[in-house]
């Protein structure tokens, strides 16, 4: 029992770990040169901030796989769209910290945030609380995707020869 709920809460973390070695380098590079909002959170906030939503929606695909008996057929849709919000969660950081394409990185956090949507749609017939616990996950990437639509209109792209 241990086992698959250290594994499916831990899960998350691996593209997060990943994810602040790519941006620890930047945040203090490329990043201070961008125009960005008055309201965006402070550095500090990000790893606590997403130290908690990774453990939540790790701990809410474990109740999801728990309560569907395991990777059953019926499981399939849930945690499906579960892994596929998963890779677009870890797959952002590369596109706007890693390769600077802050529009193509909103675009992929709009489809982040709607995939997000449709796993707590599909979550709550399963489980309830699973479904909360990706709550703030969706309010969080509600605000990341106003801060990167100001990030991109801040600071247009110059044109290359």
């Amino acid at each position: 029992m241990w086992i698959p709920l250290l594994s499916f809460t831990a899960l998350p973390h691996v593209g997060g770990i990943y994810g602040g070695f790519i941006t620890r380098k930047e945040v203090k590079t490329w990043y201070t040169s961008l125009n960005k909002p008055s309201w965006r959170p402070p550095n500090a906030a990000f790893p606590v901030v997403w130290t908690s939503l990774y453990t939540g929606m790790g701990y809410g695909s474990y109740l999801v796989w728990k309560e569907l008996g395991g990777f059953t057929e019926d499981a399939l849709v849930p945690l499906g769209l579960y892994g596929l919000q998963l890779a677009l969660n870890w797959a952002w950081t590369p596109i706007f910290f890693g390769a600077h394409k802050i529009k193509l990185a909103l675009i992929e956090l709009v489809i982040l945030t709607g995939t997000v949507a449709g796993t707590m749609v599909s979550w709550y017939p399963v489980s309830r609380t699973a479904t909360l616990l990706m709550a703030p996950y969706l309010a969080w990437l509600c605000l990341a995707t106003s801060l990167n639509y100001c990030i991109w209109r801040d600071n247009p792209e110059t044109k290359k020869d």
